[in-house]
């Protein structure tokens, strides 16, 4: 299935894409899409709906981050061999951990904020894995019976304030907006393989990151085991798989970065499409509040890309 969640920040609904794309309500089903609703069972009850019977949605609607309730954003950095070449650092031994704030999450059409003073931000195209039930010290062997699903992520980062600043990568990772997540949530058993996808992101027409996850360095079952050996994962968090070279950081003969005005369009293997202006200067601390993340750009076509 392909799960999504629709309208303005602070009033989503859920939503299901049927077998034409066509987005259908579920709000008559479920209150949200978030992590009570991840469990194996509901997802399976869902699956056997007949979505072309559902009430189709009206419109263009905003598109959100298809899970609610987020409790925490675990990403794994350097976990493509020719992406820690460009970023000058040998591939590692085990996987690199760091964190992204949730307040960071956005949907995956909203702008993308370029923070006051910042040089440096910069582009990642991701597949993110969303956990369905508890994993806590879990196998390898058994990690895959914890995801509930896949969802195409924009790991936007200011190189500046990550590298620049001391400290841990999360200042660099973390402003409101750097984390673009959908345009839905992919549920496991559509999900053939996930080291088999296509990842790639243009900024203003120029394809820069051109990957497949079939180069991951450390697989998905070997990430979402070795993060539950120190931190338990709940239904709803999202774990970050890294991203591919061709990074703003790893452009020759320079590197290049993104100013308000740009335009980042990124897709994945069955995990549609994200399209994102920049856009400079603060969010209304009073919008931020009572809205949730900033959202600045067009609607999304009702139908799946």
């Amino acid at each position: 299935m392909k799960l999504v969640r629709y309208g303005q920040p602070g009033a989503e609904r859920p939503g299901v894409l049927d077998a034409q794309g066509v987005l259908r309500d579920l709000s008559m089903l479920l209150p949200e899409l978030g992590p009570a609703q991840l469990a194996p069972r509901t997802l399976s009850a869902l699956a056997a709906l007949d979505a072309s019977r559902l009430p189709a949605v009206q419109g263009a609607p905003r598109l959100a981050c298809p899970v609610a309730g987020v409790g925490k954003i675990v990403c794994v950095g350097l976990n493509y061999a020719d992406h820690a070449l460009e970023a000058g650092m040998q591939a590692p031994a085990e996987p690199v951990l760091f964190m992204k704030a949730i307040t960071a999450l956005s949907g995956p059409n909203d702008a993308v904020r370029i923070p006051p003073g910042a040089r440096k931000t910069d582009w990642e195209v991701e597949l993110g894995i969303v956990i369905g039930t508890r994993a806590s010290h879990v196998s390898e062997a058994a990690a895959l019976q914890h995801v509930a699903g896949y969802v195409l992520a924009n790991d936007v980062s200011e190189r500046a304030w990550q590298t620049e600043r001391g400290g841990q990568w999360d200042k660099g990772k973390s402003y409101d907006t750097f984390a673009p997540i959908g345009p839905w949530l992919l549920t496991a058993d559509e999900m053939p393989d996930p080291h088999a996808i296509d990842l790639w992101l243009e900024v203003n027409g120029q394809r820069v990151q051109n990957g497949n996850t079939r180069n991951f360095i450390f697989g998905v079952p070997t990430v979402v085991s070795y993060v539950s050996q120190f931190m338990t994962l709940e239904p709803g968090d999202i774990v970050l798989t890294g991203t591919p070279a061709g990074v703003g950081l790893g452009q020759k003969p320079a590197p290049w970065f993104l100013k308000p005005g740009d335009v980042m369009r990124l897709g994945g293997t069955g995990l549609g499409e994200q399209v994102q202006t920049c856009v400079g200067g603060l969010i209304s601390p009073v919008f931020r509040a009572v809205r949730g993340p900033y959202c600045a750009s067009p609607p999304c076509s009702q139908r799946a890309p």
